[in-house]
């Protein structure tokens, strides 16, 4: 792997605009099972602009996996899976219906790492979010690459995740997943193609999407609050899948709120904290 050309993609930018409909937002609400208005001006729920101005690759140019195929704006790291490994929101200001919605995106690092099961690719992202040109988020997004690992390479789980103080059970069927990958435009195969993701990819089911696990703890952190965190940082420890109920919790800490999400008798997937 060629990490001095991977890395000749730092200070890479795109930026893309989206004004947020009515529409968009009651879709966004449905999928989450969530009410608020949709009427202009009124304040969206957190995290709905992953859901804007997302890249839009024709069919032409997607690779294998359903992505738009790398080397463009994203290095073309040559392992096959990618992940969203973690990140960071610092939020700034609210996003309202009938507002234009800027994201500015800069790639800010690609290192090579040598894991467990072989090498993985870390690929940084800044996103610079703007409503109708005033900023209202600033986020960091964290991409692995990684190859396929053999069978033999696998270890032991960890432990089941501890209940939280405050805990939401969540059934991830195959039409939350096919919903949020529409909200998202995303074509990643591996949330809706079940054949591709057990002979191709080796999984045992649906894998359920990174962004939308952070979004169900980001609401529920400001649920418990009553107000929006002034930051909200989270990392993937591992996959969960639509073969199983999974469960978001959280729990108040060192005056945070610390949160993960988890299958049902498995280990912690994804953690996050919240601050305000």
């Amino acid at each position: 792997m060629d990490i001095d050309h991977l890395r000749s993609w730092i200070g890479t930018m795109q930026e893309d605009s989206e004004t947020l409909s009515p529409t968009t937002l009651r879709q966004f609400n449905a999928t989450f099972d969530r009410q608020s208005s949709h009427a202009e001006g009124a304040v969206a729920p957190l995290l709905i602009h992953l859901c804007l101005a997302q890249p839009i690759a024709p069919m032409s140019a997607l690779g294998r996996d359903g992505h738009p195929a790398l080397g463009g704006f994203m290095p073309p790291v040559p392992l096959p899976r990618r992940m969203w490994a973690g990140g960071e929101f610092t939020f700034l200001g609210d996003i309202r219906v009938g507002q234009k919605v800027t994201r500015r995106s800069t790639v800010t690092d690609v290192q090579l790492k040598q894991g467990r099961t072989g090498a993985l690719c870390f690929v940084t992202v800044e996103h610079a979010v703007t409503a109708d040109g005033q900023p209202v988020l600033t986020e960091r997004q964290d991409i692995v690459y990684r190859d396929v690992a053999p069978a033999s390479a696998g270890k032991a789980e960890p432990p089941p995740a501890p209940e939280g103080t405050h805990r939401r059970v969540i059934e991830p069927t195959s039409t939350l997943l096919f919903r949020y990958s529409a909200l998202t435009f995303n074509g990643h195969r591996i949330h809706y193609d079940k054949p591709f993701c057990i002979e191709t990819e080796g999984y045992p089911g649906l894998v359920v999407h990174g962004p939308m696990q952070a979004t169900m703890l980001c609401q529920m952190a400001a649920d418990l609050r009553g107000a929006r965190p002034a930051t909200f940082s989270f990392r993937s420890l591992s996959p969960i899948f639509d073969d199983a109920y999974f469960t978001l919790n959280a729990k108040d800490r060192d005056g945070a709120l610390h949160l993960w999400t988890a299958r049902q008798g498995g280990p912690v997937a994804m953690e996050a904290t919240a601050t305000w």
